[in-house]
């Protein structure tokens, strides 16, 4: 069975585990990164802000940064990158990939009221478009639905980096990938898209892990 790499505890990211063993692979979560090189791939999932300092910023509205798990996530990309395996990156984690290999980020986009999770009713969903030449044209079309519970987006995008996806609305980049590394990052929930966590109003989000796993094999 394929093994994918998630820095954290399990018990917080139950999600990120179901999706993962409904597609047939075990996620391995753990705060000490030594397990790490014995996976066939990196999942970073999603989260709370990363230290504007990681990117060149100022504070601008970015909320209270965990240091320790910025460094620890940073560290990972730079190790699987060595290794030449996959990454996936997941709301927080498209962001964490786009830091760690040199872009930036918009700390509180103008739209964020549209974008972020609502306490009461959950993640709003919205229309985001595919590039024609990217991974997801092939799994959704060009233009479909997705769930959105953030309020920062990437800014500039890294070197080696391309677009997959905006917003359909107001044109934040929803999706990156760099088919030739095997990294792909979403901006959305896909493990809250999938399972028993299907949603009629979105997209299948299955077919994200399903993908990413394809690369890990």
């Amino acid at each position: 069975m394929i093994k994918i790499f998630v820095y954290g505890d399990q018990e917080k990211m139950a999600n990120y585990a179901n999706a993962l063993e409904g597609c047939g692979a075990t996620g391995i979560f753990s705060l000490d990164l030594a397990p790490a090189k014995d996976c066939a791939g990196l999942l970073l999932p999603g989260g709370g802000d990363i230290s504007p300092a990681r990117y060149g910023q100022e504070c601008a509205g970015s909320e209270e940064p965990d240091l320790q798990r910025d460094a620890a996530e940073l560290q990972l990309v730079s190790d699987f990158l060595a290794w030449g395996k996959p990454i996936l990156g997941i709301c927080r984690g498209v962001q964490m990939l786009n830091v760690a290999l040199g872009g930036d980020l918009i700390q509180d986009i103008p739209t964020a009221a549209e974008h972020k999770h609502d306490p009461v009713t959950g993640d709003q969903t919205h229309g985001v478009i595919a590039e024609e030449n990217s991974f997801l044209f092939p799994l959704y079309g060009k233009e479909f639905s997705v769930n959105s519970a953030h309020h920062q987006a990437l800014g500039r995008l890294a070197p080696g980096l391309r677009l997959a996806a905006r917003s359909a609305k107001d044109g934040v980049i929803e999706a990156v990938e760099w088919p030739e590394k095997r990294i792909l990052g979403v901006q959305w929930h896909p493990e809250r898209m999938s399972f028993a966590l299907r949603r009629q109003d979105t997209v299948d989000g299955r077919a994200i892990f399903e993908t990413f796993l394809s690369l890990c094999k």
